[in-house]
Formats: structure tokens, sequence, C-alpha cells
């Protein structure tokens, strides 16, 4: 009894270590600027106030960011379901020469650091007319070799057996896909739609480049123009930043448990 009570204070002390930074974000933006500017170190609001997030609506078209943001990372998400399932059947299932060679092409692509190719693909989408529209903030990311290889792990336990048989009764690829793969796949794919959509909706440097009107940004270029030169901008941003990380850690609540599965499950055989 008294281990666990030492391991459960530990595992309390070590958890709001680690959230004290989001505490804190989260007690500054019901602050009022004025008591944040001051010598002593505030850290609770002494007289908390929603000031800062109706200021930061009229400020900006945060509506307007948010449903971007939604379209761009509901968008990819389902896009990187469907390409990345198809290609991992296809290094999965079906032999075809230099099957092993372009799949460890595809993970070398892993190591390439995004900012590698961002200038090409900058001058690639602005050569075909595609800057500032939603195609080009979807297009790139509508596949990934980390989500080909998390379906690829996941149907290397399903024995061969299982599409040959099915080959034998007439079925075919995509309705093997469909009717077979993805309901025996439900976790993989929990698993995938949270690590993507988090990631899609934390994407900054890309829809900065390649978007100029407030039409068409998503919600973290929109709350880096809630930062100023008065001394109101911080809570302001802060107050912001509060708001648009409630979808994201929304999702991971609600999608943890699959996503924690989809990880483990593809590691172990049988």
């Amino acid at each position: 009894m008294l281990q666990k009570t030492a391991l459960v204070t530990m595992n309390l002390i070590v958890c709001l270590f680690m959230l004290f930074p989001l505490l804190y974000t989260i007690s500054v933006a019901f602050m009022p600027s004025g008591e944040l500017y001051t010598m002593a170190m505030n850290i609770v609001p002494k007289h908390p106030t929603l000031e800062n997030f109706v200021e930061a609506f009229h400020k900006i078209p945060l509506v307007r960011f948010v449903l971007n943001s939604f379209l761009v990372a509901g968008s990819i998400t389902l896009g990187q379901i469907v390409t990345c399932s198809l290609a991992a059947f296809a290094f999965s299932f079906l032999n075809f020469k230099g099957k092993n060679v372009l799949f460890m092409l595809v993970m070398a692509t892993m190591m390439v650091p995004g900012e590698a190719t961002i200038i090409s693909n900058y001058l690639t989408v602005g050569s075909l007319g595609l800057l500032d529209t939603y195609i080009v903030l979807i297009l790139p990311s509508l596949t990934s070799a980390m989500g080909i290889f998390l379906f690829r792990q996941f149907y290397m336990t399903f024995p061969i057996s299982l599409y040959e048989s099915a080959k034998l009764d007439g079925c075919g690829n995509l309705r093997f896909i469909v009717k077979i793969l993805m309901p025996l796949t439900k976790s993989a794919m929990g698993a995938m739609a949270v690590y993507t959509f988090i990631n899609a909706w934390n994407m900054y440097m890309w829809p900065l480049l390649v978007t100029g009107s407030d039409s068409k940004r998503t919600v973290q270029i929109g709350i880096g123009m809630l930062n100023s030169v008065d001394a109101q901008s911080i809570t302001l941003m802060l107050a912001g930043v509060v708001m648009i990380i409630i979808p994201s850690i929304s999702i991971f609540i609600v999608g943890q448990k699959a996503l924690i599965k989809g990880m483990f499950s593809g590691a172990v055989k049988g």
C-alpha cells in the first residue's frame, strides 16, 4: 500500500510538471493584460475575464480559420487512409518485380525533412496555378510513408491464404479491401485517423507559404496574426491557442485507445 501510494504521488507530480505549460496558458488566457505585466508572478488570474476570447474573435476571422482547418485536416485524413491502405495492400499481398526495393525507397522518404522539398513543391504548385486554394493545402499531404508502413505492418499479420481464398472465390482486389480488410483493420484506421488529423491540424509552414487570403488561411496562421506590438497581444494569442487546441485534444482523448491499439497491433504476429 505504501509503495502504491508513493507511485501514485510521483505520477501526479510528474503529470503536473508536464501539464504546467498548458495549465499556465489557460490561466493567462483568462487573465487581464494588466495582471500579466506586473512584477508579481501571477499564475492564477485574480479577476478572470472572457474579454480575451471575445477580442480574439473580433480581431481575426477565427471561425473561418477553424472551418478551413477542419476541411483541410479532414480531407487529408480521409485521403491518407485511402491511399495508404491501397499502397499497403499492394506491398503486402501482391507480387511484382522490385516490390521490396520500392518499399525501401518509400520508407527512405521518411528520412527526408519536409523543409528540404518545400521550395520545389512550392514551385510546382505555383506553375500549376494552385496557390491560395484548398487544393494546394490538401494535395501534397494525401499520402505518407508513415501511413503506408502502419497499414503494411498490420496487413502482414494476416495469412496470405486469406487473400488466395478470396481470389479463388472470385473476389477482386478492391472488393477484398472493402469487404474483408477494412472491417478487420478498424484499429489501424483509427490510429491512422487520429495521427493524421492532429498532424494536419497543426501544419504551419506549408499553409503560411501557399496561402495569401483570409478565406484560405488555416487556424495556425490565424493565431500568428493575433501577435502584435501592443501589451494585450500575448493574452489574446494565448486565448486563441486555448480555443484551437480544443479540437486536437478532443480528437486525441476520443481516439487514444484506437491510436495505441493500432500502433502496437501490427508489431506482433499471431
